[in-house]
């Protein structure tokens, strides 16, 4: 075993460092409060912006799906894991996203991985952004394409690095984060647009944090910036505001037709699960009928955040419900986390590197359509009370 021993090791660096962090186990379904260890305390800090994973009409959905097609789908798409609620699901979200065609996958990372490599290859260059999620990188890397990495929204840069390398690749993508998930800011996606069209890039946007959220009743980044049309690939997640599990990606159906041949996700996993897909059909249903919940999402951003400004916190550069609460300090971070859930019952993780980068430690907060007005004040006086406790406002 001493051969293993490096292990023990790293955990204990971990620790030491301030960056190791607690998993705790819900105990009951997502909402804005939770059961934890016994206790009931507030949640603010899932991805379930609209309520959706626990919304009555989204799980009779999944288990109508369950009693019909069973638990699982039994075989990889390209053999026998196709059923007709997949074909509904992409059918759906093509109509959904005014795209040709839709491919679902297991979940974005898969998505990510599995659609970049298909688009470019080792003759290829992709220019990425400084702060893309780790499966766009992942993705970028198993493409085996030049990558090239231009400054956070800086459109400056991205140009010139266009100007200078483009000439160095066959085929050239732009991929960006649309709403980038631990700042909370949104990326100048018209003016992407333009510079792909300019330097005759391919462009792909990562819609994970922005389906649910932005647009017309939900419908993302490309609609709220009426770019329908000028955006070759979006790629979101059904695990966020969509309240489910998996991922898609649309496209021009030429598109989609080539990724069930050589999307390596979509041909060596099983697909995704019937009872998911169903409960996906049903969220996107109700994000066309109702905006409701998506406005008091934002009503509800918007408390939090005039709250915590106003007791002092920093909450950074966000444009949308995600908040920062930034603290820089990681030792700090995971102390004022761990304050919050023992003396105050509010469920706030800590968010360190590699996360994100050293001295940019924060509370990663997301508030959700289904917190009350209540909710919201009771977490503000919570933190108001613990940053007082730990000298951080």
């Amino acid at each position: 075993m001493a051969k293993l021993d490096w292990i023990g090791e790293e955990i204990q660096e971990l620790r030491g460092s301030g960056r190791y962090i607690p998993i705790r186990s819900l105990q009951s379904s997502q909402g804005a409060w939770v059961k934890i260890d016994g206790r009931r305390v507030l949640n603010l800090c899932s991805n379930n912006y609209l309520g959706y994973a626990n919304h009555p009409e989204v799980r009779k959905a999944a288990i109508e799906a369950i009693n019909e097609f069973g638990v699982g789908a039994g075989a990889v798409r390209s053999i026998a894991g196709t059923s007709a609620v997949h074909d509904r699901l992409e059918r759906k979200v093509s109509s959904f996203k005014h795209m040709e065609g839709c491919l679902s996958f297991q979940g974005g990372l898969l998505a990510n991985s599995g659609t970049l490599p298909v688009l470019v290859g080792r003759e290829d260059i992709v220019f990425s952004e400084e702060l893309n999620h780790a499966s766009i990188i992942d993705g970028v890397r198993l493409s085996s394409a030049k990558r090239v990495v231009y400054r956070h929204l800086d459109m400056a840069s991205l140009r010139e690095q266009l100007k200078e390398h483009r000439s160095e690749g066959r085929r050239a993508l732009i991929v960006t984060d649309g709403v980038f998930s631990m700042d909370g800011d949104i990326a100048p996606l018209p003016e992407i647009a333009e510079l792909g069209s300019e330097f005759d890039a391919m462009v792909y946007v990562d819609d994970a944090h922005g389906e649910g959220v932005l647009g017309d009743h939900g419908r993302g980044i490309v609609d709220h910036f009426h770019l329908a049309g000028k955006v070759d690939v979006e790629m979101g997640t059904f695990s966020k505001a969509i309240g489910s599990m998996g991922g898609f990606v649309a496209g021009p159906s030429a598109l989609i037709d080539l990724l069930k041949q050589r999307s390596r996700p979509f041909l060596f996993s099983s697909a995704l699960n019937p009872g998911d897909a169903a409960a996906v059909l049903k969220s996107i249903e109700l994000m066309e009928k109702d905006d409701g919940p998506i406005r008091k999402l934002w009503d509800n951003a918007a408390a939090l955040k005039g709250g915590l400004q106003a007791a002092g916190f920093d909450t950074g550069s966000s444009k949308t419900p995600i908040t920062p609460v930034m603290t820089e300090d990681e030792k700090k971070t995971v102390e004022l986390s761990r304050v919050l859930y023992e003396d105050e019952g509010i469920l706030a993780s800590p968010i360190v590197f590699p996360t994100v980068p050293r001295g940019t430690a924060r509370i990663r907060l997301m508030p959700s359509a289904v917190h009350s007005a209540e909710d919201i004040a009771h977490a503000v006086d919570a933190f108001r009370r613990a940053g007082s406790k730990l000298g951080l406002a």
